[in-house]
């Protein structure tokens, strides 16, 4: 029985629902809670307009946490988050500054700014061996100072292109966001490979034992490269998107996504040491995470007393969910 297995079967012996995790079923239960806790507040907040906008909203975070989430199976960290967002978005924008005739090469241009991004932390960490969590802080930190020469200290006089718009803020089919639509073809993708594909099992395998994975044949500095090149992709879309969004791009954009990516991907259930996860606890843990943030804004709660929130939840999921050494460690 491979390391994967055996983990599901631990798991599972432990499961309140029978095929649901606990974690999973426990941010359900939560999604439900809050809804209830919003419509005292606001009569508004569960009618189908407005948790529609709420989802509009969750989509960047969830297509951000799921970069992260495929890093985090792995026992890594990608905390350059914010300003790969923010960088993709500053580059799509410039390019579609350069005039209309570029304006086709604005989206591709952002996520060639993720891959390269992506590619330089997991060369590093899966075969230089260097600490995901200072490397990548690190290079989110070349990244915001690479920013700060280009614009000067200040916010980019440039726009989103049409494309980047219609996917950011436009709905189209079913009346349904066209960044959500994004969200959903992501994530369904990223649950298919995980479950059905030799890389998913090769991520949850180097995630519970990289040296027997190693030793299995499994090329675990690659798959630990192929992770971090998505997980900034991941972070390289959702900026763009959001620039998209708010027809702009400026400094700092992506730095409220980072604490809320990795407490979804926590609270959803997978082990913040590797080696367990579904992605659909994720996407729950992003409608938490972002109907949280919606009930804290209707009970006009200040920003910092937010973060605490987030930090909390990390804190106490970590004391549910991931205490002692990682499956395998």
């Amino acid at each position: 029985m491979s390391t994967q297995d055996v983990t599901r079967e631990q798991v599972g012996a432990r499961q309140f629902v029978k095929g649901i995790d606990n974690p999973v079923l426990v941010s359900c239960i939560a999604v439900v809670a809050i809804i209830l806790i919003g419509s005292i507040y606001l009569p508004d907040f569960a009618s189908v307009k407005y948790l529609v906008q709420q989802l509009r909203i969750a989509s960047f975070l969830g297509i951000v946490a799921t970069g992260a989430m495929v890093v985090i199976l792995l026992g890594q960290i990608d905390l350059s988050i914010p300003w790969a967002m923010t960088a993709a978005a500053m580059v799509s924008t410039a390019v579609v500054g350069l005039g209309e005739a570029w304006a086709p090469f604005a989206i591709p241009a952002g996520l060639m700014v993720g891959v390269v991004v992506g590619l330089f932390n997991g060369i590093g960490v899966g075969y230089v061996r260097l600490p995901s969590m200072i490397l990548t802080l690190a290079t989110n930190a070349v990244l915001l100072g690479l920013a700060v020469v280009y614009t000067g200290g200040f916010a980019p006089q440039t726009k989103a292109s049409g494309l980047m718009r219609w996917l950011g803020r436009d709905s189209s089919v079913l009346g349904v966001p066209n960044v959500l639509w994004v969200w959903l073809l992501l994530g369904v993708g990223v649950a298919v490979v995980l479950r059905r594909s030799a890389v998913g099992r090769a991520i949850f395998a180097t995630g519970n034992r990289e040296v027997a994975s190693y030793l299995s044949g499994i090329r675990t500095s690659r798959v630990i490269c192929l992770a971090f090149v998505f997980s900034g992709v991941c972070s390289a879309l959702g900026g763009i998107l959001l620039a998209g969004r708010l027809d702009q791009s400026y400094q700092g954009m992506g730095n409220d996504y980072l604490l809320p990516a990795i407490a979804a991907v926590v609270l959803g259930g997978t082990h913040i040491l590797g080696g367990r996860g579904t992605y659909l606890g994720t996407a729950v843990g992003v409608l938490v995470i972002s109907l949280i943030s919606s009930v804290l804004a209707v009970m006009q709660i200040p920003e910092a007393s937010r973060q605490i929130i987030y930090g909390a939840v990390i804190i106490a999921m970590l004391l549910l969910h991931g205490r002692g050494a990682a499956p395998g460690r």
